[in-house]
């Protein structure tokens, strides 16, 4: 069969189990042609034609058609296969048109699906088992064997039926009607982790291995909630990851020869629903005792991720062999020439550096509310002054600007980035505005292309909810507005530092004198006031103004 996969331009690689059905695809409806967009193969998968190849290093092919194009004349077999049967079989066909195959994808959304249906919901249940049967799958009255539960939130709120009790106890999926109702509208079975009504009912420790729903799966309340609750887990180059939980022995990043052996990376292509992380840190403890720090998993699902921790005591060297043999395993690249000349190349499925710089993020070394309130106590600054010190001072107006972006990933950096890698995300930005122009405006190209550039934008500045952009209003208004918000964070980050850890009597004056600036409250009967007072009248709603503070800046000089 490979041969004969190979003789007519199809792939062959693969198991077995991946080449029968090729072959049997080829023999009885013809030999497929390539992607029509990337040059890669076709195959049959989930009732459609999809492409198997890469649009580019950054991102998989996105085609996929119900009618793909075929190879005109008879399918050719290599002259070293002596099977009579199958020479036979092929000129009996000699001449007749191969049929087209039937890829009717609806009626197959829930194909080897058995449903159980759950309590009152908000249609009767002979509407819901006539679609699942219409649509490929079968409806069981037992919980045995099923594939899920479907019920309503509010049968969950009243405590349950009976047999949304048992299949907590089975451990069986149980998920809200809108599961079959997304499915049928997407023409695609939906993932039932996103639909799940019923986690939280599970206490933590009796929650199955992988279960429990990632941040990007989560109501945009409830996540904000996740996020803003979790302390940074990564700070910076040189902080040690709380994971880890070596910082409290006194661990620190282990350096060497100017090298900081602590490594991010993010990896998104929509192409194929991959949006993955991975930290890497040797942390050096007290008695000279070298470990390893390993986490690889989906961004924003801990439960799935793969942890590891390794103690290589003095072996100093196989620490550091370790460390580079990961880096190459994760991103295709030698680990010396990144780490020195910043020099690297992407590779397609393979993870791409966050570059990250030695400060400490403003989410962990600004102030926390609590904080604030005492700092605020001993200031000696003017109150109107101090309000707005603290403002600048505090950690939640960076953590709110992060968690609207759903990027306040607390294993992540994203405020203590390098000028390196935001200058990397304006050049990204700029290309993306001007290959932008060429790109028609649908299509399986336009498709690809978004694919390609959203992509590419989410592996460099991750988050818990890709989505692929269109148009040059979107860039304009969600990404490159986004980006400013992370410059002027990273901007934050190093000049607040973590000053909130030392012991200054009057930590708001110490931050105040770096802004290096002066900031004085403006009288309700000056000038400035009385111009800010009426812009506000005429441009918003009615709002109550207190104080009004004028900022002047310091000349290079210092005058």
């Amino acid at each position: 069969m490979r041969k004969i996969l190979e003789a007519n331009e199809q792939d062959a690689s693969g198991s077995e189990d991946a080449v029968v059905p090729r072959c049997e695809d080829m023999m009885f409806h013809g030999p497929l042609e390539k992607c029509p967009v990337c040059g890669g193969q076709l195959e049959f998968k989930g009732w459609k034609y999809k492409c198997t190849g890469n649009y580019s290093e950054w991102a998989r092919c996105t085609f996929s058609t119900n009618g793909p194009s075929r190879k005109s004349g008879p399918i050719k077999v290599p002259d070293d296969i002596k099977d009579d049967f199958i020479r036979k079989w092929l000129k009996q066909h000699e001449g007749k048109e191969f049929p087209k195959r039937d890829v009717d994808e609806e009626a197959h959304i829930f194909s080897g699906m058995m449903i159980a249906l759950s309590g009152r919901m908000s249609r009767s249940h002979g509407y819901f088992n006539e679609q699942i049967m219409k649509h490929g799958g079968k409806v069981n009255n037992s919980l045995l064997g099923v594939t899920c539960v479907v019920a309503s939130p509010a049968e969950r709120d009243k405590g349950g039926s009976g047999g949304f009790a048992e299949a907590l106890e089975r451990g069986t999926p149980v998920v809200s009607e809108n599961w079959i109702i997304d499915s049928i509208e997407k023409k695609e079975v939906q993932p039932l982790a996103a639909y799940d009504i019923v986690s939280d009912l599970v206490p933590e420790d009796l929650v199955p291995e992988g279960r429990g729903l990632p941040l990007g799966q989560l109501d945009p309340s409830e996540e904000a909630i996740e996020t803003l609750a979790a302390g940074v887990k990564l700070a910076g180059n040189r902080s040690v990851h709380k994971d880890f939980k070596l910082d409290k022995d006194g661990g620190c990043v282990f350096e060497k020869d100017g090298i900081i052996y602590n490594c991010t990376f993010a990896v998104c292509d929509l192409g194929c629903q991959m949006n993955e992380l991975c930290i890497m840190q040797l942390v050096m403890v007290p008695e000279n005792r070298l470990h390893l720090f390993y986490k690889k998993g989906p961004i924003g699902h801990d439960q799935m991720a793969e942890e590891r921790v390794e103690d290589f005591g003095s072996r100093v060297n196989d620490a550091i062999k370790e460390f580079v043999r990961l880096f190459e395993e994760v991103t295709g690249n030698e680990f010396e020439p990144w780490e020195r000349q910043k020099k690297f190349e992407k590779k397609s499925m393979k993870m791409y550096p966050l570059d990250m710089d030695v400060g400490v993020d403003v989410r962990h070394g600004g102030a926390a509310l609590r904080q604030l309130g005492s700092a605020a106590a001993h200031c000696k600054l003017d109150p109107s002054v101090s309000f707005l010190v603290k403002q600048l001072y505090g950690q939640e107006i960076y953590r709110y600007a992060l968690m609207e972006m759903a990027q306040d990933l607390p294993d992540l950096p994203i405020g203590m980035l390098t000028d390196l890698h935001l200058k990397r995300g304006e050049d990204m930005l700029l290309q993306m505005r001007g290959d932008a122009e060429s790109v028609a405006e649908s299509g399986p190209e336009a498709d690809a292309f978004w694919t390609e550039v959203s992509s590419k934008w989410f592996t460099l500045f991750p988050t818990t909810r890709p989505y692929t952009m269109r148009g040059f209003e979107q860039i304009a208004d969600n990404v490159a507005s986004g980006f400013q918000t992370v410059r002027d964070i990273n901007d934050a980050s190093h000049l607040i530092g973590d000053v909130f850890g030392s012991t200054l009597d009057d930590p708001l004056s110490e931050c105040y004198k770096k802004l290096g600036c002066s900031i004085n409250p403006v009288t309700e009967d000056s000038e400035d006031y009385k111009m800010i007072l009426k812009y506000l009248e005429k441009t918003y709603e009615p709002v109550k103004v207190e104080d009004v503070v004028k900022i002047s800046y310091f000349s290079a000089c210092g005058s």
